[in-house]
């Protein structure tokens, strides 16, 4: 039986998956995703802001998305369906700027991930009725709005689209962000 927190590192500084503390039982389940001590002795501060909810169908790419000074840490996690989460560093000083990673996040797996301030983020929702949870450490400021395209030919995210049957759905917003080449940070 699960009951401990398991923090993952990745290729890239900072970013980091989490399974979160999880006691099954003949009633179902127990889950705490966030204890604020436990995150700070994995060398994790999210102090949360405020938190969002995103409800996608099969297909659709959001982001990908962040703020250009007001930067967000976010502890991202599927509450219902599956999705692709992708994180892209855009520390400048990082000797990881413009690479991506994507881990599958969904209700089942319980996986989470811990995106640090200073990266863009995005996801593919890989079911109908995906339900997106998002803890920030910031409050969102609509003039710091900025993104990257999901497509971007330098970055070239390996999105997993021969897992959907459906064709990718995007905003006009999302289609009309720059790409990483055109960005001022």
């Amino acid at each position: 039986m699960k009951s401990d927190f398991h923090f993952r590192e990745t290729k890239i500084q900072g970013l980091t998956l989490i399974e979160p503390f999880f006691l099954p039982d003949e009633r179902g389940h127990f889950i705490k995703w966030f204890e604020k001590s436990i995150f700070k002795t994995h060398g994790i501060t999210l102090n949360p802001y405020e938190s969002f909810d995103s409800l996608s169908s099969e297909g659709v790419i959001r982001g990908l998305h962040f703020q250009k000074k007001h930067w967000q840490s976010k502890l991202v996690r599927c509450l219902s369906g599956e999705l692709f989460d992708v994180a892209i560093d855009l520390r400048k000083a990082s000797p990881t700027f413009g690479k991506w990673e994507g881990f599958y996040l969904s209700n089942k797996n319980r996986n989470m991930l811990f995106i640090p301030e200073g990266f863009a983020h995005g996801f593919l929702s890989l079911k109908d009725g995906t339900i997106t949870s998002y803890l920030c450490g910031n409050k969102y400021d609509p003039e710091c709005d900025g993104g990257i395209r999901w497509d971007d030919p330098e970055i070239k995210v390996n999105w997993p689209l021969e897992k959907i049957s459906k064709a990718v759905i995007t905003s006009d917003r999302d289609n009309a962000l720059p790409f990483l080449r055109q960005l001022t940070l």
